[in-house]
């Protein structure tokens, strides 16, 4: 049995997204210290010291250890998962849909999750058992046929070798479901499948703090969460997501296997 208390790492983890949230609310539209770790990879001033914040927080409240995107830390099994800005590109283009990361993992899968939305005003959290709420609001993923979802996704611009098995995918996705959309925050496009507003996404090679709060929530919300071989517990580390309901999992499955021979 775990000896972690879930309800009060959630209530930390909240505090440490808001604090996240607040520096980002500070230098949106105020960087002005911006640089590409590569193509079309930003990073700026408002990631740093977001992580900064939240790092602070979570070792003083927690006492647990924190991995971060941009400052990194010691390789773990149970200890933070911290994306102090995800969708860093919108940010400093001005386009407001960003979200700031907080997962816990425990034995290297995920217990406890934020994604608070700074600059939208909404916040989504779930932990193991407890369930997915979006300020204090259950939240169900949807129930809609595949043939009428509307799936979210990324591109895999820093990997562009994935390109062939990301385009088929791609293509296959387009033929089988309503629609796709592209908002360029994975933490919020796992949070909008959790509230039914997307029907599912799929993306390669992200980094497990993109993805390890808002899969939790996902998962809480009665959805699925594998990689692209239908592993529960790889998609953490190999960065290969597919979330969705059941029913529209199960295609995403179909759409993988066919698009690859390996994607790695």
């Amino acid at each position: 049995m775990s000896a972690l208390d879930y309800r009060e790492l959630l209530a930390c983890a909240d505090r440490a997204a808001r604090v996240g949230g607040d520096v980002v609310r500070r230098y949106f539209g105020h960087l002005e210290a911006v640089r590409e770790k590569s193509p079309g990879d930003w990073v700026s001033e408002a990631d740093v010291a977001s992580e900064q914040a939240i790092r602070e927080l979570l070792t003083r409240d927690s006492g647990l250890p924190v991995y971060g995107e941009e400052a990194g830390g010691d390789d773990f099994e149970t200890g933070w998962l911290v994306d102090p800005l995800d969708g860093t590109a919108n940010f400093v283009h001005g386009f407001d849909a960003v979200g700031v990361s907080v997962g816990l993992i425990e034995d290297g899968v995920p217990v406890v999750g934020v994604v608070h939305a700074p600059l939208l005003d909404r916040t989504f959290c779930a932990a193991r058992g407890v369930g997915a709420f979006r300020d204090e609001r259950p939240l169900r993923v949807s129930s809609r046929p595949p043939a009428q979802a509307i799936v979210a996704t990324g591109f895999p611009f820093r990997r562009k070798e994935l390109l062939p098995v990301y385009e088929r995918a791609l293509a296959a996705a387009l033929r089988g479901f309503e629609d796709l959309r592209r908002a360029g925050a994975a933490s919020l496009d796992l949070c909008w499948t959790a509230e039914g507003v997307f029907d599912g996404f799929f993306e390669l090679r992200l980094g497990p703090w993109d993805v390890a709060a808002g899969g939790l929530i996902v998962r809480e919300a009665g959805g699925v969460v594998t990689d692209w071989e239908g592993d529960d517990r790889a998609w953490l580390r190999s960065g290969n997501v597919l979330a969705a309901p059941p029913a529209v999992h199960a295609a995403l499955i179909d759409i993988a296997a066919s698009a690859r021979p390996e994607i790695g």
